[in-house]
């Protein structure tokens, strides 16, 4: 459910979109926060301006302005994109500013939460950085970025905080924020045909020790995904995994739960940690020519072969 206009201004292009389909449907599978009103029904709309400009300056450059606001979370995103001729990589500046509830780690705010004056707990994150794309060759591509991060716990109120309901710090410095610069490199798989699919996705990230107190870590991620088709159904078998050495935030703990992960649970509310592995199984059978199912916990479809979470 949405509505989405597009304007012509020049060569820019302004697309307008209120989106009600990723939240209400998030709503319908998780239980609502507190905070939210899940009786007042705009509690879960976000809208979306969307600004591009395919040759900025009268060049090939391509300017793209994103900004998605809902009740209570936001994100800006401003990237100016410079395409690589044939072999080099695409060039990205991005600028990117984000705020959104931190329920991974700290899970869903209790009843009492408003009278510890703390709240619930929101990431404030700004980043800059450089971004090089290689072009994709045969089912390879991958990535390359450097980035600039600097975040901030706040309350609802945009108060900054360094310590959650139990007293325990929510940054690595110890201080009300985390400055990192950040190294990542990212590659990715995909082969799809009419019977099957395969896709391979790893990351790994470093921080950079520029300063003393930055964080310095290594952070290692992948997700592995095998899809076959049995008729009118399609079984996916997936396996992910991470871990992540030296220092690490709260925040940055790998959460397991949510639709992502394994179905039934709220995001993180199995574990987090700093190593994790997750191997799962789902089958989605078509019901009608417009609905389709798939496995959960509700329709006993989903088989969670194994689910392990190192806590650190």
């Amino acid at each position: 459910m949405g509505a989405q206009k597009s304007i012509h201004a020049g060569k820019a292009k302004i697309d307008l979109n209120v989106d009600l389909t990723h939240k209400l449907c998030g709503a319908l599978l998780l239980p609502p926060p507190v905070r939210w009103n899940s009786s007042d029904p705009f509690s879960q709309i976000i809208g979306r301006l969307c600004i591009k400009h395919p040759g900025l300056f009268g060049r090939s450059e391509k300017l793209d302005f994103l900004w998605d606001k809902g009740l209570h979370d936001s994100n800006l995103l401003i990237a100016l994109r410079r395409p690589g001729a044939e072999r080099f990589a695409q060039q990205s500046f991005v600028v990117q500013h984000s705020i959104a509830p931190e329920i991974g780690v700290h899970g869903l705010p209790t009843e009492h939460y408003p009278h510890s004056g703390i709240g619930w707990i929101n990431l404030s994150r700004f980043s800059a950085g450089v971004e090089l794309t290689e072009p994709a060759t045969s089912n390879w591509s991958s990535s390359t970025s450097i980035r600039f991060e600097h975040v901030r716990p706040i309350s609802n109120e945009g108060r900054s905080i360094m310590t959650d309901i139990d007293g325990l710090p929510i940054t690595c410095s110890g201080r009300s924020h985390d400055n990192m610069f950040v190294l990542k490199q990212e590659s990715q798989f995909a082969t799809i045909n009419e019977n099957n699919f395969a896709r391979l996705t790893v990351q790994m990230e470093q921080g950079l020790p520029l300063l003393s107190k930055w964080l310095i870590f290594n952070r290692f991620k992948f997700i592995a995904s095998k899809g076959l088709r049995l008729g009118k159904a399609l079984l996916v078998a997936s396996l992910t995994g991470g871990s992540i050495v030296g220092d690490m935030a709260p925040y940055q703990a790998f959460a397991i739960g949510g639709p992502g992960s394994v179905r039934g649970y709220t995001e993180g509310a199995i574990g987090s940690g700093r190593s994790y592995l997750v191997t799962n199984n789902e089958l989605t059978v078509p019901l009608a020519t417009l609905l389709s199912g798939k496995g959960n916990p509700v329709m006993d479809l989903v088989s969670d072969m194994a689910c392990v979470s190192t806590q650190s």
